[in-house]
C-alpha cells in the first residue's frame, strides 16, 4: 500500500527551465530579472501598491514590522494560534505580542475579543488568515481605526485568497505572504512583503536594502548611495526568484485544484459532521479561501490520536497543527501562565489536517478515509 503523504511540494515543470537562464545572464544574488518579473506578477495578482521578495515568510514579517515603526514596548495583539514566527517579528521589532483567542469555526482571531485587550501600549493588530480563510476585516479595521491603530496582515497561508474581492494581506497597511515549500505556490523558501500604502515604500526599500538608498541610486535618483538607516539583508535570491516565477505562472490553476479536493472533503465528512463525531471547516461568506489545508475539529484529543494513528496505519497522513504560543515556554516568559485562551487550547488538542496537495489522488485517499471511519469506535463520540 503506498503512503499519502500529508503535503507534496508543487511543481510546474518549468522551474529547472528557468534557473538554468541565469547561467547565461550571471545575476544570482537577487534583485535581477526573476525577482522583477514576481514582484510586478505580485502586484497584478493582489493590488499591492509595491511588493518585495524576501528570502522567507519570517523575513517579510519582520521587514513589515520594522516598517510599521514598532518601538520597544509597544503592544500588538495577535492569536496564539499560529507559528513562531508572527509572535518572532514582533519580538525582533522590540515590541510585545499580546495574545487573545481565536474562533471556533474559522480558527481566526476573535474580532469580539480583541477590544478588551487594548491598552494604552497597543500600536497594532496583526490577524493572520488561518489556512488562506479570511478574518472579519471589516471588524478588525473598524477596531484599528476606533483606536488609531496600525494592522498587519500575517498572510503567510494566504495567496490567492480573498476577503471579498481584496487579495488577503492588502486589507491592511502592509501584508506578508509565505512561499515555503508547504505553501500552495513556493518556492523551497522565500516571502513577499505587500505595501499597500504609498508613503510607506521610501521606507521600506531603505530597510530592505541594508539601511541604504541603493534603490534610488539604481534608479539614477542619486550619484552615489550610502547608509541611510538601520535594515538588513532580505532579499530572496534570484535562483529562489526563478523558481517561483515559474510557480506563479500556475497560481490559478493551482488554487482551483486544491478548492476542488477541498469541497471534495467538505462534501464527503458533511455525514460525520451530521452525526456529531467531528465539526467541518467553516466559510464565512466574506472569505473566498484557496484550499491551502483542510481542518477538522474532533471532540476530544482521544479521539483525534486514535483517529490519526488510524489513518496512519490505512498509510493516510494527517497531522495536527500548532502548539498555542502563550503556553509555551517562550509565551509564558512574556505573558505569564494565567493567559487563559480556552478555544485556542481546544482546537489546538483536537484538530487535524488531512492530506492536501495538487496531485492528490482524492477517490484512492477519501475510500481509505471511510474505511477508517467505519471500521473505529468514537466511544459514545
Amino acid at each position: 500500500m503506498q503512503t499519502i503523504p500529508f503535503t507534496r511540494p508543487y511543481i510546474s515543470g518549468n522551474e529547472q527551465n528557468y534557473i538554468s537562464r541565469l547561467f547565461n545572464n550571471g545575476i544570482f544574488a537577487g534583485n535581477g530579472g526573476f525577482s522583477k518579473q514576481s514582484e510586478e506578477f505580485l502586484m497584478e495578482l493582489t493590488g499591492a501598491k509595491r511588493v518585495f521578495l524576501t528570502s522567507s515568510g519570517t523575513a517579510a514579517l519582520e521587514l513589515m514590522c520594522i516598517t510599521a515603526g514598532l518601538q520597544p514596548g509597544d503592544e500588538v495583539i495577535l492569536p496564539s494560534f499560529t507559528y513562531p514566527s508572527t509572535a518572532n517579528s514582533i519580538l525582533r521589532a522590540g515590541a510585545v505580542p499580546v495574545f487573545v483567542d481565536i474562533r471556533q469555526d474559522t480558527f481566526n482571531l476573535d474580532h469580539d475579543l480583541i477590544e478588551k485587550a487594548i491598552s494604552k501600549k497597543t500600536r497594532a493588530l496583526m490577524p493572520v488568515h488561518y489556512a488562506g480563510v479570511a478574518c472579519d476585516m471589516e471588524s478588525i479595521l473598524d477596531l484599528a481605526d476606533k483606536y488609531d491603530l496600525v494592522v498587519l496582515e500575517d498572510a503567510a497561508q494566504a495567496i490567492d485568497a480573498y476577503h471579498y474581492s481584496s487579495h488577503l494581506g492588502t486589507l491592511g497597511k502592509m501584508g506578508a505572504l509565505s512561499f515555503h515549500e508547504t505553501k500552495n505556490i513556493h518556492s523551497g523558501q522565500g516571502g513577499a512583503l505587500l505595501i499597500n500604502e504609498e508613503e510607506l515604500i521610501p521606507g521600506a526599500e531603505i530597510i530592505f536594502d541594508h539601511g541604504t538608498n541603493r534603490r534610488q541610486f539604481l534608479r539614477g535618483e542619486t550619484d552615489s548611495y550610502s547608509w541611510k538607516d538601520s535594515g538588513s539583508s532580505f532579499s530572496m535570491s534570484e535562483i529562489s526568484a526563478a523558481f517561483l516565477s515559474a510557480q506563479l505562472e500556475s497560481v490559478r490553476k493551482v488554487t482551483e485544484e486544491r478548492r476542488n479536493i477541498w469541497h471534495r472533503y467538505h462534501e464527503a465528512f458533511a455525514r460525520y459532521e451530521e452525526e456529531g463525531l467531528l465539526k467541518r471547516p467553516h466559510i464565512p461568506e466574506y472569505s473566498k479561501h484557496n484550499g491551502h489545508c483542510y481542518p477538522l475539529l474532533f471532540p476530544s484529543l482521544e479521539i483525534r490520536e486514535k483517529i490519526r494513528h488510524a489513518l496512519a496505519e490505512k498509510g493516510v497522513m494527517a497531522h495536527f497543527h500548532y502548539v498555542p504560543l502563550h503556553s509555551s515556554e517562550m509565551g509564558r516568559s512574556i505573558s505569564g501562565s494565567g493567559v487563559d485562551l480556552p478555544n485556542t487550547d481546544n482546537v489546538s488538542r483536537c484538530l487535524l489536517r488531512m492530506p492536501l496537495y495538487s496531485g492528490l489522488d482524492i477517490d484512492e485517499c477519501l475510500g481509505r478515509i471511510r474505511q477508517v471511519f467505519s471500521a473505529i469506535s468514537f466511544g459514545g463520540k
